[in-house]
């Protein structure tokens, strides 16, 4: 049978927020009429992730990868499964939407349902975002402007929270999460992304040389720019435990960050806009390393800890040069 909607969870190292995420998942479909497929492809977790999911869950097609290929590569891998990209017409026709969702997520109510339905009362809308909820249920920011030289600035210089909160640093205003309507956006945060099939048949897949952070951004700047728009949904509401998998490796996922923005630099922006974000770039970890220095002196941090920062400074100097 064909599904109204899959889902594909990229996991790694998340076994307990895993099932948890598949749990509500299940939950939210039982309570639905629509046709859904789960896929989780897990990307060489030593936790026993993989096992976990062929034990509680056998209605999940699970690929388990024998190395970590990375957050846009693992998705397309999911995405081929279903029919996307494979250039093959004897293939079933891929779902009329898929999901990306994070394992560190967790599904409330009808969230699924609404974000389906708004998708199918927009024919223009090529992809949609939730809203996103912290744990214990306060805001989280889950749409975004497309960066700007500004939110760079903001990244290494956090002049005043009302700075940081608002457009300027490519954030909607509150109110408009608060309303409870769906409003046009540039991009979701990809924890919770739903996507149209005519979209993704269109535009393509994710760019695999983004192995993490920033696919989701260089995929949206696609779907716009062949005519599509993307929404947030603020009826519906996914809890997000923010960074539960990327937190374990804190300074290799900053030089990860800076190495995906670059790229999507390249590809997407101007030279000059290039050339002025290196040297933003370049001034702010100046003053990162005077701050990580500083922590050093007063014990804040230890002398490992202060090498690992500045070793990852250095690792995203040496790309801004």
């Amino acid at each position: 049978m064909k599904s109204d909607l899959s889902i594909v969870i990229v996991s790694y190292n998340t076994r307990q927020l895993l099932k948890e995420c598949l749990d509500s998942v299940y939950a939210g479909l039982a309570e639905s009429t629509l046709t859904g497929e789960v896929i989780v492809v897990d990307n060489a977790s030593g936790d026993g992730s993989a096992a976990m999911v062929q034990e509680h869950f056998p209605q999940v097609r699970l690929m388990a990868n024998e190395e970590n290929r990375g957050f846009a590569a693992a998705n397309n891998q999911a995405l081929r499964a279903l029919g996307y990209g494979v250039g093959d017409t004897s293939h079933p026709p891929p779902p009329e939407y898929v999901m990306l969702l994070n394992p560190d997520t967790v599904v409330r109510g009808n969230a699924l349902t609404t974000l389906v339905s708004f998708m199918a009362e927009n024919p223009r809308a090529g992809a949609c975002g939730a809203r996103l909820l912290h744990s214990d249920g306060s805001f989280q920011h889950s749409a975004f402007a497309f960066p700007t030289l500004f939110q760079i600035f903001l990244d290494f210089f956090p002049i005043n929270y009302r700075l940081t909160d608002s457009r300027v640093n490519g954030r909607y205003p509150r109110r408009l999460y608060q309303a409870g309507e769906p409003f046009p956006i540039d991009h979701p945060l990809g924890a919770a992304l739903m996507v149209r099939r005519e979209a993704i048949e269109q535009v393509g897949l994710l760019d695999e040389r983004f192995f993490i952070y920033c696919e989701e951004i260089d995929w949206c700047l696609r779907i716009k720019a062949a005519g599509w728009s993307i929404w947030c949904v603020p009826k519906a509401e996914i809890v997000h435990h923010v960074a539960r998998s990327t937190e374990q490796f804190r300074d290799e996922m900053f030089v990860a960050l800076w190495r995906s923005r670059y790229q999507l630099f390249e590809k997407h922006y101007s030279r000059l806009f290039q050339w002025a974000a290196r040297r933003i770039v370049r001034l702010g970890l100046w003053r990162e390393a005077r701050r990580a220095w500083a922590a050093a002196r007063q014990g804040e941090i230890t002398e490992s800890e202060l090498a690992s920062r500045l070793r990852a400074y250095r690792q995203v100097r040496e790309m801004s040069s």
